[in-house]
């Protein structure tokens, strides 16, 4: 390679279609912070904007989730006829290797760090190998966002901030604990502080799997942040309201919004997918009641198609997400994806409609992957859209808007409820049956007729 060698930094979405609730992809801002500076970068995101295939590049590095799996090997398919290097990391490639290497010239399993300068350096002396693994998880201690690779390009007008990886928890339809294991990492605090405190943007996300691994760590961190008078939101478990001196430091240091996995109101389905420990503490009115009691509005999810699911569980469960003035709900039909114990145990017992449903031309965004046991496949894909619908419509909106003690405490919170839902209803009717990819075949593959 002559001259600056250039790297191609690619999000692929489910198609070539733009979408309204894209936010940052945080990887990438880890990329640029791990790559030597004389190396050039740029960023093409699929969720808003076109990806040209005459880019100048030596070669072109893709995040892959298993939704997007098969755009991925379309666009990867497209830069190797021109002889260009695809490298693929993510969690897809990461319990797929095998698979993803049919499509790339290099996989990168695991975490980025630690591994990436290695992967650039070979590219450079032309000694990409095809696999790269981190035999440890890597210290998140200097991690440097370089934030600057998103300029131009119109997120939601969120800030995305990790402070830990690793979750707790081993739920039955979840992967993280696959890759992770037990392990809990955290970022030294003061490097969390001082990202925040260069970050313009109105809200902060915290995109942890669960910012609530650790209630001392936890503590520290809202005691860190408060003087920085944020607004922020984050993906956490219901135990936190166990606490209610950390539930009113959460509030204080200015959440407006939680994201949790209530997932299901049947005790036989928590157990089933090993988190009975959802109600551990208590039941979900009184967990939903303390949360509101702070302000802190809640973004509520929940899947169906568990064993003790019947086609009453749909309106049983938005009638409650109603009651509860949820600012968002999402409403899921239970997916099995690579890594996860469910689709193994899913696989076993010969339940799945589409093996590998995130390549299959035949299979829909939205749609049932597997044979539930309390109603069909097709009970299944509509009760669960006709769930987003209800709460998503307008009547519902209006209702919920008018939340005193959430949903319109304050201004800053009828502002978050409004765009968010504007958002939601949009991008549920638009994604729902959509193709995974876009119509051309994969290597290999039988041309649609």
């Amino acid at each position: 390679m002559g001259g600056i060698m250039k790297i191609t930094f690619i999000r692929p979405g489910i198609g070539d279609r733009r979408a309204s609730d894209a936010m940052e992809p945080l990887v990438f801002a880890i990329l640029a912070g791990l790559t030597p500076a004389d190396v050039e970068l740029e960023l093409y995101d699929e969720r808003l904007e076109s990806i040209p295939f005459d880019l100048d590049t030596d070669a072109v590095a893709m995040t892959v989730e298993t939704h997007t799996a098969r755009r991925a090997y379309q666009l990867a398919t497209r830069f190797r006829a021109r002889e260009i290097k695809v490298i693929m990391g993510g969690f897809h490639p990461t319990f797929l290797p095998v698979e993803a290497l049919q499509y790339a010239d290099s996989v990168v399993m695991g975490d980025a760090e630690g591994i990436w300068p290695t992967v650039v350096a070979d590219l450079e002396r032309r000694r990409l190998k095809p696999l790269y693994r981190s035999n440890t998880l890597p210290s998140l201690e200097h991690t440097a966002f370089d934030r600057r690779i998103f300029a131009g390009k119109r997120y939601a007008a969120l800030g995305l901030v990790q402070t830990g990886r690793g979750c707790r928890y081993a739920c039955d339809f979840c992967s993280i604990h696959a890759v992770y294991g037990s392990s809990l990492r955290r970022r030294p605090l003061a490097e969390v502080v001082a990202e925040l405190e260069r970050i313009e943007r109105g809200i902060i996300f915290f995109v942890d799997d669960n910012l609530f691994v650790d209630r001392d760590q936890a503590r520290a961190l809202f005691e860190a942040i408060t003087p920085l008078r944020l607004r922020w939101a984050c993906q956490t478990s219901i135990d936190i309201a166990d606490d209610p001196g950390l539930l009113r430091l959460m509030a204080r240091s200015g959440c407006i919004n939680a994201l949790i996995g209530f997932e299901s109101l049947d005790e036989r389905n928590l157990q089933q997918m090993k988190k009975r420990w959802n109600l551990r503490h208590g039941d979900y009115d009184t967990a939903i009641e303390k949360f509101r009691d702070h302000g802190i509005m809640l973004y509520a999810t929940f899947v169906f198609g568990y064993d003790a699911d019947t086609p009453d569980a749909f309106d049983i469960t938005v009638d409650f997400a109603l009651r509860s003035k949820f600012c968002l709900a999402n409403f899921n039909p239970l997916t099995p994806t690579p890594g996860a114990p469910l689709y193994d145990r899913l696989q076993r017992e010969g339940r799945l409609r589409y093996p590998r449903w995130w390549i299959d031309p035949a299979y829909r965004y939205g749609e049932a992957a597997f044979h539930p046991r309390g109603m069909s496949a097709e009970e299944l894909t509509e009760g669960c859209f006709r769930a987003r619908r209800r709460f998503n419509g307008w009547p519902s909106i209006a209702r919920r808007a008018l939340d005193i003690r959430g949903n319109c405490r304050n201004p800053r919170n009828l502002g978050a409820y409004i765009v968010s839902n504007a958002v939601s209803r949009r991008e549920i009717h638009r994604k729902q049956g959509m193709p995974l990819g876009e119509p051309e075949p994969l290597p290999g593959e039988r041309a649609p007729a």
